[in-house]
């Protein structure tokens, strides 16, 4: 990934270069030359017709369904938990009392309650699938939704096509890639990954500056980072190896050189009402920030709600050490989201821009519906909840149901194929395409002729 962490080098391509996979005399080289590659152009793989912009909120852990938007309030009491449900505005939808704001705004968004895999009930392989639409198999990395967008539609102007806040998804257990790169399309179309909390009192944006090229400017911390900025970049045009960097080099150096793109980071501009508003931890304020991006022309903006799943209070509620208690939702994940992605719906829809921008929320499985002798729930892929709002989808409605204990999709079972293929359409990509993978391969864009979910479509 391009990362932009502060005090740390900025890591670039794992070895690999613009080169790789994308010049036409490499593409050549592996049996994928020229022909092949306007022949995608004219399937319809590069570009699509659509403007959309998305936000992904990736909830790490795997939110309970039965505790957060499926409730069960009839079932017995080690299936339907600590929680009530409550009216939402929109007639016969009810979700969880951990939620208030969402319910007062469910016109705006979607639930999908029957999503289900039957991969490996462990976290890294739900990551895969909701961010790729698919399981990596035969050494084959397949790429985020975000990176798709960035090769099939480029960026807008000096801003990066997609961003990753406000770090990648960590250690979850199982020590497989997250879904969160861009696998065989090359490093290049890898998100732009901020690598700082934008809720820390200081946070700034020194962390775009190349360290190697203003390690004597940081010694001066008085003056204002974006004076370091532009003498760094003064400095930077003036060396013989500025012409020696490669594409990732230069978005980031394109990035750092616009005043529009670092305004874009400047939390510090938005009224403090606003920011407490979407609250005063990482997840709100990366939320805040997703929001400020998509205004700069950024496409396709991740939201990692957490890090990883061990000795911190996520949705991984198994409910002993090194996890967390179901009580977190109520005292801390819970109110966190709600605030979040409620201010998230309502500010862009004040700025006219929900029309045109999807904002999915997802988890990668759900919990088992009854609950385990620590009093929380295990990991349970075979059913859970996504929400999904903005960009052509149609709010107020809930898609498919689970069964009486929420184990298993009664009607309208949903697949994370049907997610990907739901999310391209909504692009405007053709789902008949294919992409270009290494050693001359190509791939569906989509798995086992996946169609979007109709009923989500306005």
């Amino acid at each position: 990934m391009i990362r932009l962490e502060a005090d740390k080098a900025v890591h670039f391509c794992d070895g690999f270069t613009r080169r790789d996979f994308l010049h036409a005399g490499t593409l050549a080289l592996t049996g994928f030359g020229l022909t092949n590659l306007f022949s995608l152009r004219a399937q319809g793989a590069v570009p699509g017709d659509k403007d959309l912009n998305v936000i992904q909120l990736f909830l790490v852990g795997g939110p309970s369904q039965l505790d957060t938007w499926d409730m069960k309030p009839d079932a017995p009491a080690e299936i339907r938990g600590p929680y009530k449900p409550i009216r939402t505005n929109v007639p016969g939808i009810e979700i969880c009392e951990i939620f208030p704001r969402m319910a007062k705004i469910a016109d705006k968004y979607a639930l999908v309650r029957s999503l289900y895999h039957t991969a490996a009930a462990v976290h890294d392989t739900g990551h895969q699938m909701m961010q790729t639409g698919r399981l990596f198999q035969g050494g084959v990395v397949s790429p985020n939704f975000g990176s798709v967008l960035a090769y099939k539609k480029g960026g807008r102007g000096a801003v990066p096509p997609h961003v990753l806040l406000p770090r990648p998804i960590g250690n979850t257990g199982g020590g497989l890639p997250h879904g969160q790169e861009a696998g065989f399309l090359g490093k290049s179309y890898d998100p732009f990954v901020l690598g700082s909390d934008p809720s820390d009192p200081n946070f700034k944006v020194p962390d775009m500056l190349p360290p190697d090229y203003i390690s004597s400017l940081r010694t001066d911390r008085r003056r204002h980072w974006r004076q370091l900025v532009d003498q760094s970049v003064q400095a930077f045009e003036s060396t013989p190896d500025a012409k020696l960097f490669d594409t990732n080099f230069n978005q980031a150096y394109g990035l750092m050189s616009s005043v529009k793109a670092r305004e874009a980071f400047e939390l510090e501009r938005e009224p403090g009402k606003m920011r407490d508003t979407y609250g005063r931890n990482r997840f709100g304020q990366s939320c805040l920030l997703a929001r400020r991006l998509i205004e700069a022309g950024v496409r396709y903006v991740t939201v990692n709600m957490f890090e990883t799943v061990f000795d911190e209070i996520t949705w991984d509620i198994h409910g002993s050490r090194p996890f967390s208690p179901i009580s977190c939702y109520r005292d801390l994940v819970g109110p966190m989201f709600d605030n979040a992605f409620s201010s998230l719906l309502e500010d862009l829809s004040q700025r006219g821009l929900l029309e045109n921008t999807l904002v999915m929320a997802t988890g990668e499985f759900g919990r088992t519906p009854k609950v385990n002798p620590a009093g929380g729930r295990d990991h349970w892929p075979a059913c859970w909840t996504s929400i999904f709002a903005g960009g052509g989808v149609q709010g107020g409605q809930v898609v498919g149901a689970s069964d009486e204990i929420g184990g298993a999709p009664k009607d309208r079972p949903v697949t994370p194929a049907e997610i990907a293929a739901t999310v391209y359409h909504l692009m405007g990509f053709d789902l008949e395409t294919f992409l270009p993978a290494q050693l001359g391969r190509i791939v569906p864009l989509v798995d086992n002729n996946a169609q979007p979910i109709k009923e989500l479509l306005a």
